[in-house]
């Protein structure tokens, strides 16, 4: 069984669709500047339909036309989603800084995927969706 599948039912498909009308900020963790990566696109995508996006990744100065902070410390003003393109083990460490920043909702993308830290995040009244595309989840609602 997928170990997200759990937590896959755990999110109500209106929760995700009442998350994706109410949000207008996605900082996107691991954003890359190449348009060949996934990251790229589907930023592109949302950025395309109204999202303003903020890239976290301290290896690049920008992309889609937005300038690159470090960490999600360095965000000035608010984010509503914290969507994240990095490995799983990198997700505890992604999530405590959303959890010290009070940020209302992570998105883990397809393949990323950890429940430890997930159960913490909610914990701490934060919205999880994992292991879901948020492409795909907006595509799907919104065409």
């Amino acid at each position: 069984m997928n170990p997200g599948a759990q937590n896959l039912k755990a999110t109500n498909e209106d929760e995700i669709g009442k998350l994706l009308k109410e949000s207008k900020t996605i900082a996107v963790v691991g954003l890359s500047d190449s348009p060949l990566r996934p990251s790229y696109g589907v930023s592109a995508y949302m950025q395309g339909h109204g999202y303003k996006i903020i890239p976290v990744n301290p290896a690049i100065k920008g992309a889609l036309g937005e300038k690159a902070v470090a960490t999600l410390a360095d965000v000035k003003g608010k984010i509503d989603i914290v969507d994240v393109f990095r490995r799983s083990e990198f997700v505890a460490e992604i999530v405590d800084e959303a959890i010290r920043l009070k940020v209302p909702a992570i998105w883990l993308q397809e393949g990323v995927i950890d429940d430890q830290a997930a159960d913490k995040a909610r914990k701490s009244g934060i919205q999880v969706v994992m292991d879901k595309c948020i492409l795909k989840e907006h595509r799907a609602r919104f065409r």
